[in-house]
């Protein structure tokens, strides 16, 4: 299943949305590494960068809710770290049994599909309290 890009995943903020079309296309390359059977080096290849960019994007985001004191801001990180831990979880696995079904899967749910809901519930709320608090 390919995510798409599409109106309704629109932060208002064109750093934080172009960072999310970027993880949301490492989803997809990752997903179409796996189901195509490329080798395991596009696949941990893919994964590794997935891996960084959820860091590198959790600690942007972060940044934006420090300045603009965002009030749910610790909440918020719980979701990132426990996001961090999935995506963790899935390059462990994969480096112990390959792309497996399984492990196809939890990419799409645990972390396609909780990226996208993440991101058009929790993320647009942050977007709005840091615009109105430039």
């Amino acid at each position: 299943m390919a995510y798409k890009w599409d109106q309704s995943l629109e932060t208002g903020n064109s750093a934080i949305d172009e960072q999310h079309k970027s993880l949301i296309k490492a989803i997809n390359d990752l997903l179409d590494a796996c189901s195509q059977g490329k080798g395991r080096i596009e696949v941990q290849k893919t994964l590794n960068f997935l891996n960084d960019y959820v860091v590198k994007h959790f600690n942007d985001e972060e940044k934006l809710q420090l300045k603009s004191k965002y009030p749910d801001y610790i909440a918020h990180k719980k979701l990132h770290e426990d996001f961090k831990k999935d995506v963790a979880n899935i390059v462990s696995e994969f480096e112990k049994g390959g792309a497996t079904i399984p492990l196809v899967a939890k990419v799409n749910s645990k972390i396609g599909d909780w990226l996208i809901r993440h991101i058009k519930t929790i993320d647009k709320k942050v977007a709005e309290h840091v615009n109105l608090n430039k």
